[in-house]
């Protein structure tokens, strides 16, 4: 299934800005060729950048690498409720509360993309078990209805997103 076959009720608001950052791909191939592609970027990038803050009170490389990993939890965790078709209303989450309560920066670049690959692996695995019924199911996160389908795209999104902030800001 590509991004260009959501329908206008499977997402809105802040999710339709990361789901038009995904680009018209097919959510399986992207989820996998996106995480390559992040790593193989990500492992060009100068060691001593990835402590580097552009700005004060910004994150490092290594805080929006951590970043990454907890958004794609979470939205895999809204993927699951949703595609079993739980109705329950999920809350949102503070992005620099978790931020703050991270060890980005204690950590190595390598032991950040292998949790990230990790998930992702995981992740691919799980969109790759949904039925086409399962994947259009619609839940409310944020107080916005998203479809599974649409929160895989998010997460490609998501990603791509800020690798562009890696290379207009911190390289």
């Amino acid at each position: 299934m590509n991004s260009n076959q959501l329908l206008e009720n499977e997402y809105s608001g802040g999710f339709a800005t990361y789901i038009r950052e995904a680009g018209d791909v097919n959510l399986i191939e992207e989820l996998e060729i996106s995480l390559h592609d992040f790593i193989r970027f990500v492992q060009n990038i100068p060691m001593d950048k990835f402590d580097y803050r552009y700005a004060e009170g910004k994150w490092t490389i290594k805080d929006i690498i951590q970043h990454l990993i907890d958004c794609e939890r979470i939205f895999a965790y809204r993927a699951l409720r949703f595609s079993r078709n739980d109705k329950t209303a999920l809350a949102s989450f503070e992005e620099d509360d978790y931020a703050n309560n991270t060890n980005a920066n204690g950590r190595s670049i390598q032991d950040l993309l292998t949790e990230l690959s990790a998930l992702r692996h995981s992740n691919l695995l799980f969109y790759k078990s949904l039925s086409e019924e399962q994947l259009k199911r619609i839940g409310t996160a944020s107080n916005i209805q998203i479809s599974v389908r649409a929160l895989g795209f998010v997460i490609i999104g998501h990603q791509k997103h800020h690798q562009k902030v890696f290379e207009e800001r911190y390289l």
